[in-house]
This record gives structure tokens, sequence and C-alpha cells, in this order.
């Protein structure tokens, strides 16, 4: 180990750590916390701009012993490492029960510039996206679905929230995500690129098994996915190619936001693999 002794709970280490659990310190310092083994073994494979995205790690001994493989992996990639008691871990951890890994990492988000010059094949957009377990829930549908990137409005939930970076299981380092664009630009640039722009609507006038059967998906598509509670405004709605309900078969009054938008990335995700676009 890098660092034999455990660090005293009063260390000025522990309280910048500790500090990161708020917005405004994140933001200031440009950091995040990264709890918990998937997360921290991500974060130390992962760069950000030619960088290590891993700076520091605290582990409990257990956790180091346990873990030594991400262990390893983070001081290779020049992390220090700090052994730390469970109460230390507790300290800082924003979870109830946590792990004993808690990373501190360098922000990673992408500038939209950047998703949009890579023409994107799939994109999930987060539009007044409030929840952070459903951002982080989102990310992670969109990593499984293969998509290239996420980008979160300017009116969406901070991308470093600890409940949206536990909820995206490590999500967060597989691929570009963009923060705080207008949607009206989101919308816009990725159109202007050559991607069909759909919004997911439960009322919406177009049926995602129709848009299948038509063999409509197969091209390049970004999703809208707006807020848990009240939906996309009719002023989102509007700048859409087409607005496209997910069918409900059974008696259910409807989807998560979640599921719907796995339901929609997949969709797009197979008929892109098909070849299937007319």
């Amino acid at each position: 180990m890098s660092a034999p002794e455990l660090i005293s709970p009063r260390s000025t280490r522990v309280a910048a750590a500790r500090r990161l659990a708020k917005r405004n310190f994140r933001g200031k310092e440009r950091l995040f916390l990264a709890e918990g083994p998937q997360a921290v073994r991500e974060a130390a494979g992962h760069r950000t701009g030619g960088e290590p995205t891993l700076v520091e790690l605290f582990a409990t001994l257990d956790a180091a012993e346990r873990y030594a493989d991400i262990i390893g992996a983070a001081r290779d990639a020049g992390a220090r490492i700090h052994l730390a008691d469970e109460a230390v871990i507790a300290d800082i951890s924003t979870t109830v029960t946590p792990q004993g890994l808690v990373g501190v990492c360098r922000f990673l988000d992408t500038p939209f510039a950047a998703v949009v010059k890579a023409r994107p094949r799939l994109v999930a957009v987060l539009a007044n996206v409030r929840d952070p377990g459903n951002a982080g829930t989102v990310l992670r549908c969109a990593d499984a679905a293969g998509a290239d990137a996420v980008v979160l409005t300017d009116a969406s939930v901070d991308l470093y929230n600890p409940k949206a970076v536990r909820a995206s299981v490590g999500s967060h380092f597989h691929l570009p995500v963009a923060v705080g664009v207008p949607v009206e630009e989101a919308v816009r640039s990725l159109r202007d690129a050559g991607v069909r722009v759909l919004a997911a609507d439960g009322a919406g006038e177009d049926d995602l098994d129709a848009e299948l059967d038509a063999g409509t998906m197969g091209g390049p598509t970004a999703w809208i996915f707006g807020n848990e509670a009240w939906g996309l405004p009719e002023e989102t709605r509007a700048l859409a190619d087409a607005v496209v309900r997910v069918p409900i078969h059974g008696k259910a009054e409807s989807l998560n936001l979640a599921t719907a938008a796995a339901v929609c990335l997949y969709a797009s995700a197979r008929a892109q693999r098909a070849g299937g676009a007319r």
C-alpha cells in the first residue's frame, strides 16, 4: 500500500472529500465521488483529457484486501491511496451501507460540440430530468444499448450527484455525456448532423411498434426523455421530428422514465443493427 497508516478523520483530505457531496463544491473543484468497487474499478481505468480520472482513493483495510486488483489499478493510475477506518468511509460516503471504497474523480463531461462532431447514431437527451436516480439509470440503459452519447439539458439534474453516479453503476465512465445544453440547441445541432429526433411521450401520436414495422428506426436517432412527473412540455414536443409512445398492451397506467428509455433505446439499437432504415 502507498499509505500504510490509517488516515485521520480530521485530515484535510477527508474534509475535502466530504465536501464533494455538495454540488457547489463539486463544481468549484471539478471533482466528484465514485463509491463502491464497480465505479472505482471503472474510474481507475479511465482517462479524462489525457489524465487519469481517479485522483484519490479511500479504502478500508478489509476492502483493500478484498479488492486488491482495484487498489493495484488505482496505484498504477497514479491515484493517492489512503487506508481509512469504517467511520471515515461512512463520513465521506453518501450511502447507508458503504462498501469500503470511495474514489475522488475528475469531471469527465464532454463538450456538446464534440458529441455532434463524432456523428453519433444513437443519443439519449434528458430534458428537465430532475431525479438523480432516474438520470443515472437512463445513462446505464444508454450504455447497455450501445448509445454513442447522453445529453443532459441545462434544466436537468447534476451529472455528478452521488445518487446519479451510483445508479449508473460505472456507466459514467463508458460513454460521452454532455451537460448544460439547452434543449433547442441540442435538437438543432443533432438534426444538422443528420440525426432524426424523436420525443418519447405516453401521449405520442406515433406508436413505437408502428415505427419499427415501417422500418423508420434504422437511421441515426436521438431520443428526448422528459421529466418524471409531467413528461415533455408542448414546446419540446414540437421540436421533435415525431412524438412516439411506447404501446401499453396490458393494464398498466404508464411506464416509468428509465423503463421507457430502455425500451426506446433498445428498439433503435436493434433497428440500427439490422440496417432497417428506409
